[in-house]
């Protein structure tokens, strides 16, 4: 009798996850580019087919705030000592 090869079924198994994770970044990336949110893809055809009127113009993306900058007192000004 033959023994399993384990590390075949693993990486069959890998490969089926990575399938599977591109087919679903491939459709988030068609209904990003179509305007369209996922949850929205999943509700129907029809809202997918409507395209939004002049003034329901999509809302300007905040910019993103500064990153937090911690700087260390000098030695002599620590309160904790």
């Amino acid at each position: 009798m033959a023994k399993p090869n384990y590390s075949f079924e693993k990486r069959q198994r890998e490969l089926a996850k990575k399938k599977k994770q591109d087919e679903k970044n491939a459709r988030k990336r068609e209904a990003r580019g179509n305007g369209v949110s996922p949850a929205a893809d999943d509700a129907g055809a029809d809202a997918a087919a409507t395209p939004p009127a002049a003034s329901e113009a999509p809302a300007a993306t905040p910019a993103a705030p500064a990153p937090r900058i911690h700087r260390r007192a000098p030695s002599g000004e620590r309160t904790g000592e």
